[in-house]
């Protein structure tokens, strides 16, 4: 089973934590694709449109008689055929959502945080004790820790501890989240990944049992064997 050090916020080390394997024990990559994809496809607006016959401006008038003109017959002016005319089969507002498992998604938040794991950029703290809501001491605080680059920082709660909220929303590329939101897209999109220790033991015990459960699940219809088919050879004698 591996270890983690913990820290506090002046950079000293507090204590070490142990990581359970089900967690922190491989990295499907494949797994974690899908999530990511499934997260951004699900945050697209989707408000794209064109505008078809029925939306575009002009009148319906018929412009001249169907016959005896020589002309090409001609409903409208706002056609398709025409310039400035509607827009055939263009994008109209949908929503690119879709269902995505959630044994899934628990199994590519695994595999994000072995991932971070193994990389060395996951780090925690023993708890965000930021006394007053000043920016500056808390940069001064991420310098201590060795934090550079983009950051997510991870909490049990960020209503409780305001001033946390307050002292980071203005750093830029940090980002502040709760144990209970985190997302692989949100572990994989920052270079660091800042937790602290209430947080990490929360969402790993919460995946250590959907792993087990999992395992669980999956016994049974291994043990399961399909019954010996008789040969037709032997059904004629």
């Amino acid at each position: 089973m591996a270890t983690i050090d913990i820290y506090n916020l002046s950079g000293a080390k507090a204590g070490s934590m142990e990581l359970a394997d089900e967690v922190f024990g491989a990295v499907n990559e494949d797994l974690l694709w899908e999530a990511i994809t499934h997260y951004r496809a699900s945050a697209r607006a989707g408000t794209h449109a064109t505008k078809n016959r029925w939306r575009v401006s002009g009148s319906g008038k018929k412009l001249w008689k169907q016959k005896g003109t020589g002309r090409a017959r001609i409903g409208s002016i706002r056609s398709p055929l025409w310039r400035h005319g509607g827009t055939v089969h263009g994008p109209q507002p949908r929503s690119y959502d879709y269902a995505f498992p959630k044994k899934k998604l628990l199994g590519a938040l695994r595999s994000a945080l072995a991932s971070k794991f193994a990389d060395g950029k996951l780090m925690v703290v023993k708890a965000f004790d930021v006394k007053e809501p000043k920016t500056k001491l808390f940069r001064e605080a991420l310098d201590k820790l060795k934090v550079d680059g983009t950051t997510l920082l991870v909490d049990i709660s960020t209503a409780e501890n305001k001033n946390l909220a307050l002292s980071s929303r203005n750093i830029d590329g940090l980002e502040l989240v709760r144990a209970n939101e985190v997302h692989p897209y949100h572990l994989m999109r920052y270079t660091h990944v800042v937790f602290a220790q209430p947080a990490l033991e929360k969402l790993q015990d919460s995946l250590k049992k959907s792993a087990s459960r999992r395992t669980h699940e999956a016994e049974p219809a291994a043990e399961k064997k399909k019954p010996a088919r008789r040969s037709r050879k032997a059904e004629v004698a």
